[in-house]
C-alpha cells in the first residue's frame, strides 16, 4: 500500500511540475497529441490504394478540378457529380498541388480535420477542468491533464472516427466542421460569464453541487467534491461591470461576436460548403435546444450577435452556391438539394434503409470498447433536473451541452430514413466527452484518493464494468469466428481460406479476451481509473497488430488487381480508344488510369454495344474491355474476336477488335 501510495505521489508531483511550468505543459501536451493523432490518423495513411467504391469518386473529381482548373461545378467521369459542395474537392485538389496527385493528398483533408478538432477537444476539457478548479479554490494538475490526455484519445481512437479520417470522402471533414463549432460555442459561452457570484445565479443562486444536488462533474463518486463556502460573490472591476449593465440593458458593448461565436459561425459556413444545410441544421438544434433548455435563448443569441453571425455564413458559403446554380441551373439544385438532401431525409436513397434501432448498433460498435459506458455517463448528469442546471455556471453545464449534442444528432438521424452508419460520426466527440467526464472523477490528485474510500462506487458503475467484460468477450469470440460471419466477396474468390491463414482472427481473439481478463481483475479489485486505460490500450494494439495487416490484406486482395490493371490500360489503350467495363462499377478504374469509362452491367449489353460500335466503323478499330471473369464467359466470345492484355486477380482486361482483317466487321452473334 505505501509503495501504491509513493507511485501516486510521484504521478501527482510530475503533473504538478508540468502545471507550473508553461513550456514543458505545451510541450507535453503536443507530444501526446501528436502520438495519439499519428496513430489513429497518420500511420500508414496513403499506403494503401483507394477503396471503391465512394472514396475514388471524391478523388477524381478533385483531380478534373486540379487539371481542368473548374473550381465550380464538381465531374466525374465526364458527368457533373452533385453529391456534395465544393470543399471537400477544394481542399483535396489544393493537397494534390501540394503534395501530388496519390492516396496521401486524397486522405490528408479528412486527416486533418480530425486532428485538428482532437486538439481542440482538448483545449476545452482542459480549460473546463481548469476552471472547476478555479471555482473550487483547489488545484489538481493530475486530473487536468489525465482527463485531457483521455479525452484526446477517446476521441481519436474509436473505430468510427479511425475509418472515417482515413476515407478521402466528405464526413470527416463534415464532422470537423460542426463539431469543432459546437466546442466553439461552448468555449464562447462559458467565457462570457455574468456578474454573479462564483456560487450560482444573481437571485439567490446554487454553486455545483450545492443545496444537495451535485453538478456535472460533482458526481455521485465524489460528493466532496463541492465549492467551498469561501468561494463567495466578489466584486467586479468597474469595465466589467459596466459591460454587464449594458448587457442587462440590451446595450451591445460589441458590434462583433466574440472570437469563439466568430469561429463557430466561420466553421458552420465550411460545414454548409461541404454537405449542404446539414452542416447549419445540426449545430443550430443542438444550440438553440440546449439554451431554451438553460433559459438563455435570447440571452445569448443576443450576444451572439446571431445577426452578424448570418452575415457571416452567408457571405462564405453563398457564394459558391450563387456560382455553380448560375453555371448548372436547375440541374443542381434538383440533384443536390432535392435528392441528395431532402429525399436521403424523406425517403430510402440508394438501398440505404435500415430498422429503427440501427443507430443503437452503430454506436456501440462505432464507439466501441468505451460506449458500454455510454449509458451511465448520460444517467450520471440528471440531465431531468433541469432547475439545478440553470442554477449553475456556464461553464459548470459542459456535460449537459454534450449530452445535448449527442441526443440531436442521435433523434435527427433515427428519424431519418435514409441511413447509414457515417451520419453519425460527429455524435462520436459528444461520445467521447461524456465518458470522459464520468472517468474524471477517477484521475484525482493523491490527497483526493485517500479521502474517497473504494465502497463509494455505485452499483451502476459496476455494471457497467462487467458489461465491458462481457462485450469484450463475445467480441473475442466474434473475431475468433469471423469467417462464419463475414460474408463473401466476388472480388476475392478465397476469401474466408486467406483470412483463417493470416491468422489474423486468431491474433485478434486473444488480444480482447486478454483485455476482458484484465478489466474483470481491475474491477474484482476496484482500481477503477485502470480500466479506461486498458481499452484504450487494448484498442492500439487491435490497430497496429490486426487492423493494420488485415487493411493491407484486403488492398493486396481486393484494390490492387485494379490498380495493377489500370497501369496496363495507360501503357496499352490507343487514341480515343474507349473502355468498358462490365458487370461492375470500380470508380478507382477512372481515378488511376485518367480515362472515361463506359459501364456495362449485362454481358448481352456489352454484345450489342460492340455490335453498334463496329457497324460505326470508328477509329481506332477496337476497344478496351474490363470485365470480372464470369461475366467475360458469359459473353462466349472466340479467340479469333479478343486479344487477352492481361488477367489481375477477378478481372480480366482484353482488347476486343471493332473489324476484321480486310475490314470485315466482327460477327459476335
Amino acid at each position: 500500500m505505501s509503495m501504491k501510495l509513493s507511485v501516486k505521489h510521484t504521478v501527482d508531483q510530475w503533473f504538478n511540475k508540468i502545471a507550473k511550468n508553461p513550456t514543458l505543459s505545451v510541450t507535453v501536451s503536443v507530444l501526446w497529441l501528436m502520438v495519439v493523432g499519428w496513430i489513429a490518423f497518420g500511420w500508414n495513411l496513403g499506403n494503401i490504394g483507394l477503396i471503391d467504391e465512394t472514396e475514388p469518386l471524391f478523388a477524381e473529381a478533385s483531380r478534373q478540378m486540379f487539371v481542368t482548373g473548374d473550381w465550380i461545378t464538381p465531374f466525374f467521369n465526364g458527368e457533373t457529380r452533385f453529391d456534395k459542395p465544393a470543399l471537400i474537392y477544394w481542399c483535396q485538389a489544393i493537397a494534390y498541388y501540394i503534395i501530388g496527385v496519390n492516396e496521401w493528398a486524397v486522405r490528408l483533408p479528412s486527416a486533418i480535420a480530425a486532428f485538428a478538432l482532437v486538439c481542440l477537444a482538448f483545449y476545452t476539457v482542459h480549460w473546463y477542468l481548469a476552471k472547476q478548479d478555479e471555482l473550487e479554490q483547489v488545484s489538481r494538475p493530475t486530473r487536468r491533464y489525465l482527463t485531457s490526455f483521455i479525452a484526446a484519445a477517446l476521441m481519436a481512437l474509436n473505430p468510427e472516427t479511425i475509418i472515417w479520417a482515413r476515407t478521402g470522402v466528405s464526413d470527416m471533414l463534415l464532422t470537423g466542421c460542426v463539431a469543432s463549432a459546437l466546442l466553439c460555442f461552448f468555449l464562447g459561452y462559458a467565457g462570457k460569464e455574468e456578474s454573479r457570484g462564483a456560487g450560482g445565479r444573481e437571485q439567490g443562486g446554487r454553486g455545483a453541487g450545492s443545496g444537495g444536488e451535485q453538478g456535472e462533474n460533482s458526481s455521485p463518486l465524489h460528493p466532496s467534491h463541492r465549492p467551498s463556502a469561501s468561494s463567495a460573490q466578489s466584486p467586479l472591476p468597474l469595465s466589467e461591470a459596466v459591460r454587464v449593465a449594458s448587457r442587462r440593458e440590451g446595450m451591445p458593448h460589441s458590434l462583433f461576436p466574440n472570437k469563439w461565436y466568430l469561429a463557430c459561425y466561420v466553421l458552420i459556413a465550411g460545414a454548409i460548403l461541404t454537405k449542404g444545410p446539414v452542416g447549419i441544421v445540426l449545430p443550430g438544434i443542438i444550440i438553440a435546444a440546449f439554451l431554451l433548455y438553460v433559459g438563455r435563448f435570447r440571452e445569448v443569441l443576443r450576444e451572439m450577435r446571431l445577426f452578424v453571425g448570418i452575415l457571416i455564413i452567408l457571405g462564405l458559403s453563398v457564394p459558391w452556391y450563387a456560382l455553380v446554380i448560375w453555371r448548372n441551373g436547375w440541374n443542381y439544385i434538383n440533384a443536390f438539394f432535392g435528392y441528395h438532401n431532402l429525399e436521403r431525409f424523406t425517403e430510402v436513397v440508394n438501398g440505404h434503409s435500415a430498422p429503427w434501432y440501427f443507430y443503437f448498433i452503430v454506436v456501440l460498435l462505432g464507439f466501441a470498447p468505451y460506449s458500454v459506458y455510454l449509458p451511465v455517463s448520460i444517467i450520471r448528469l440528471k440531465f431531468w433536473q433541469r432547475s439545478h442546471w440553470r442554477s449553475l455556471e456556464r461553464f459548470q453545464q459542459f456535460g449537459l451541452f454534450a449530452w445535448f449534442w449527442f441526443a440531436s444528432i442521435f433523434g435527427f438521424f433515427c428519424i431519418a430514413v435514409t441511413k447509414l452508419p457515417s451520419y453519425v460520426l460527429p455524435l462520436m466527440p459528444a461520445a467521447a466527452i461524456l465518458v470522459t467526464l464520468l472517468w474524471s472523477d477517477f484521475f484525482q490528485d493523491t490527497e483526493d484518493r485517500q479521502t474517497i474510500p473504494a465502497s463509494s462506487s455505485p452499483a451502476f458503475l459496476r455494471a457497467s464494468g462487467w458489461l465491458n467484460v462481457m462485450f469484450l468477450s463475445v467480441l473475442s469470440t466474434a473475431l475468433f469466428n469471423i469467417t462464419h460471419i463475414l460474408g463473401t466477396d466476388p472480388a476475392i474468390s478465397n476469401f474466408h481460406e486467406l483470412i483463417q491463414k493470416s491468422g489474423l482472427p486468431v491474433i485478434a481473439g486473444v488480444m480482447w479476451l486478454i483485455c476482458a481478463i484484465l478489466v474483470a481483475g481491475f474491477l474484482l479489485s476496484r482500481r477503477w481509473n485502470y480500466i479506461i486505460a486498458i481499452n484504450l490500450l487494448g484498442l492500439v494494439a487491435f490497430i497496429i497488430f490486426v487492423l493494420t495487416p488485415a487493411s493491407f490484406f484486403i488492398d493486396r486482395e481486393r484494390q490492387l488487381p485494379l490498380r495493377e490493371l489500370s497501369a496496363v490500360i495507360l501503357e496499352a489503350k490507343q487514341p480515343n480508344e474507349e473502355l468498358i467495363m462490365l458487370g461492375f462499377k470500380k470508380p478507382s478504374v477512372v481515378f488511376y488510369s485518367h480515362i472515361h469509362v463506359n459501364y456495362l452491367k449485362f454481358p448481352q449489353e456489352a454484345i450489342q454495344h460492340i455490335k453498334n460500335q463496329a457497324a460505326k466503323e470508328l477509329q481506332p478499330a477496337s476497344l478496351l474491355l474490363l470485365a470480372e471473369q464470369t461475366k467475360f464467359l458469359e459473353m462466349e466470345l472466340q479467340p479469333d474476336d479478343y486479344k487477352s492484355l492481361s488477367t489481375k486477380g477477378a478481372y480480366n482486361l482484353v482488347r476486343v477488335p471493332l473489324k476484321k482483317k480486310k475490314k470485315e466487321k466482327i460477327d459476335i452473334s
